[in-house]
């Protein structure tokens, strides 16, 4: 599993738009077949929010940045960060691959 976390930091006007266009851009996500999880978490700040991405593949990451609805979301959500996403990336230790398995929105 490869396992990407994506820090967010919103501007305050933004907040609902973009809590808005990352809900769908999760609906879509998880239905692909390369993403096992696709979390998405607001902080204690309620401008800052953390994307949990769990992917099968380092490649099946990349295939998630080539679908339209990642497009529309990267697009649409642009002018509403307060500064650039940043992200860690990870590999899984436990649970073993059997262990994840996406919640259907």
């Amino acid at each position: 599993m490869f396992i990407v976390h994506v820090f967010i930091h919103v501007k305050p006007d933004c907040v609902d738009a973009f809590k808005t266009a990352t809900l769908e851009n999760v609906r879509n996500s998880i239905h692909e077949p390369g993403i096992a999880r696709f979390d998405f978490l607001q902080d204690a700040d309620p401008n800052r929010f953390v994307l949990v991405e769990v992917y099968r593949t380092p490649e099946d990451a990349g295939r998630h940045k080539e679908t339209a609805h990642y497009a529309r979301w990267r697009d649409t959500v642009a002018d509403m960060m307060a500064k650039p996403r940043s992200s860690v990336k990870y590999t899984n230790i436990a649970p073993g691959e059997e262990g994840w398995d996406a919640e259907r929105l």
